[in-house]
């Protein structure tokens, strides 16, 4: 009999109880992550004045308080809540140990000179993704190799080889179909509301994803290599509006999910 790693038994247990749990009669959405994507040491992309690591945080708080005043009865937890680092596979722990409805990071995108024109709005979720994805999600996981003892906290992934992802991909996440549901709403949101434009919901194996057992997305609010979309996302009005149609997809989602 050929050996299952321990690791995929585990998480295949942690997400199919849990979605029991998810389509139960009277379900309701209690607890929601927020992740502001890199931090500390990890700024993730960078702009002509500006880092990732500090317009995520910004723009998670923003949509964290948000939450609290139009749904208090809703916990929030943060992965992070000033400039630190935060290990990756520790953000999807934070979210698997308090049993949490939602998932949310929150990230800006970037694009190498020569595509520095390129501007919009995408959100990810976990699942099988074309050969012309790996390089994003192989781009998006690299941040695991500036972790301390990263080859035993991910079972010896190794970011820079796409083999690996033949692992991940057999750790779909239970909760594909509502990820999906939940990232079309942000992204319709992020258009109607705010006349953004959409790239597109996107299937990725980014690692953060992979490991949460319940609904989730990374949503990329913009193109910090724009120069224009650079301003949009550090400004507090744009922060504010990116927030606001996060927590309208929020609500539709939670309406949705509650009566099926």
């Amino acid at each position: 009999m050929k050996f299952i790693h321990p690791v995929i038994i585990l998480l295949f247990l942690t997400l199919f109880s849990s979605n029991q749990s998810i389509f139960a009669q009277g379900y309701k959405i209690k607890t929601i992550v927020i992740d502001a994507g890199h931090g500390g040491r990890k700024p993730g992309a960078s702009g002509s004045f500006s880092t990732e690591k500090d317009i995520s945080l910004k723009v998670a708080l923003k949509l964290g308080a948000k939450l609290k005043e139009a749904m208090p009865e809703i916990k929030i937890l943060y992965t992070r809540t000033k400039d630190v680092d935060v290990d990756l596979y520790r953000r999807a722990e934070i979210a698997n140990e308090a049993n949490a409805d939602l998932f949310i990071s929150v990230h800006c995108n970037s694009m190498p000179p020569g595509n520095k024109h390129i501007k919009g709005v995408e959100t990810l979720v976990a699942g099988s993704h074309r050969l012309k994805e790996q390089d994003a999600a192989i781009r998006e996981n690299a941040d695991i190799k500036l972790e301390k003892n990263y080859k035993s906290k991910y079972d010896g992934y190794d970011p820079n080889n796409p083999a690996t992802f033949i692992l991940l991909s057999l750790l779909k996440n239970a909760f594909r179909d509502k990820s999906i549901k939940f990232a079309k709403l942000i992204q319709n949101s992020y258009v109607n509301r705010d006349e953004r434009l959409s790239r597109g919901v996107k299937e990725q194996g980014v690692l953060v994803l992979q490991r949460c057992g319940m609904p989730a997305v990374l949503t990329e609010v913009g193109f910090i290599s724009n120069k224009e979309e650079e301003k949009y996302i550090n400004s507090v009005a744009g922060q504010n509006e990116i927030a606001s149609s996060i927590l309208a997809a929020i609500k539709t989602y939670k309406k949705n999910i509650e009566v099926e």
